[in-house]
């Protein structure tokens, strides 16, 4: 099977620009120490690139 990544968010999205807080909301991210799996795809590893600094990654067995 593929492998998945656990997504969860450490820092607030409060005070980010539109963008980073639309990428969270797109990932499935509503607060602080909540995680999401998603499908490690070349779509989602960009967006979590783009917010690196506000969410961990561990790469999961799917």
């Amino acid at each position: 099977m593929k492998p998945k990544l656990k997504v969860t968010q450490i820092r607030s999205g409060i005070s980010r620009p539109r963008k980073q807080r639309a990428i969270l909301a797109g990932l499935g991210l509503r607060g602080v120490n909540r995680s999401v799996t998603v499908e490690n795809t070349p779509s989602f590893r960009g967006m979590v690139k783009k917010v690196l600094h506000l969410v961990t990654v561990e790469e999961i067995d799917g």
